[in-house]
Parts: structure tokens; C-alpha cells; sequence
């Protein structure tokens, strides 16, 4: 298990990366590079939208593109 500080409304908070998280992570993101949203070696904004709002829905916690931390939803 991973653990991280992400700030959440002006403080740190420490969020947890177990091995269910990053599996739901890792097959969201093998599923939107099957789907060609890699023009190279990232993401198109349409394949971070998809995976952003598909990790939502699996584990209903937001996940932040520009640092890949994840943060419980309230």
C-alpha cells in the first residue's frame, strides 16, 4: 500500500493507494490506450476526462490528472 499527502480544501490530507485502487487504475487506463486516446506516450484530454469519471464511478473517489493522487469523496 501507497500513501500520499494531497491537499483537500486547504489542508493535507494523506490518501491511500491499496492494490484493489491500483488495479481499477492501471485497467481504466489499459482500457482507454485500446482505445487509441494515446497520440504517443500520454492521454488525450478526452482519455483523462474517461478516466477520471470511470475511476470515479468504480470507487467513488475523485482522481486528479495533474498529480494522480485521489482524494475520498465527501
Amino acid at each position: 500500500m501507497s500513501t500520499s499527502a494531497v491537499e483537500v480544501s486547504g489542508e493535507k490530507v494523506k490518501v491511500m493507494w491499496d492494490k484493489r485502487l491500483t488495479e481499477i487504475f492501471y485497467d481504466i487506463c489499459i482500457k482507454e490506450i485500446l482505445k487509441d486516446n494515446t497520440p504517443g506516450t500520454h492521454f488525450t484530454k478526452d482519455g483523462w476526462l474517461k478516466i477520471m469519471t470511470n475511476f470515479e464511478k468504480e470507487t467513488r473517489r475523485l482522481i486528479h490528472k495533474d498529480n494522480l493522487k485521489i482524494c475520498g469523496m465527501p
